[in-house]
């Protein structure tokens, strides 16, 4: 299984972006067939070096992950609000 891992930093998180952030990645589940498991966080502490969101999916290998970055609703829904959003992001991919 391959963990693919997206923090987020957006440009202006107010606490109703934030919240609508959390809600659009986690509309992935069951409408993204290759996620094996979604997790999304939203900061607590707000320190300077913290990022807003945290997004985590699993899938099954490199290739369900190229295939769910060209997925039509990740596409269409979240990759679209998310570069309208964010400021920054850093990633990082794992097999478990």
């Amino acid at each position: 299984m391959l963990k693919h891992v997206v923090a987020f930093k957006l440009k202006a998180p107010t606490p109703a972006l934030l919240e609508e952030t959390r809600r659009i990645l986690l509309s992935m589940e069951g409408k993204v067939p290759m996620l094996r498991s979604i997790e999304v966080g939203v900061d607590v502490l707000h320190s300077e070096r913290s990022y807003d969101v945290i997004l985590m999916v699993t899938l099954d290998d490199e290739a369900a992950l190229a295939a769910y970055q060209q997925d039509p609703y990740h596409v269409s829904v979240v990759k679209k609000h998310m570069h309208a959003v964010r400021l920054a992001s850093v990633a990082v991919d794992y097999y478990l």
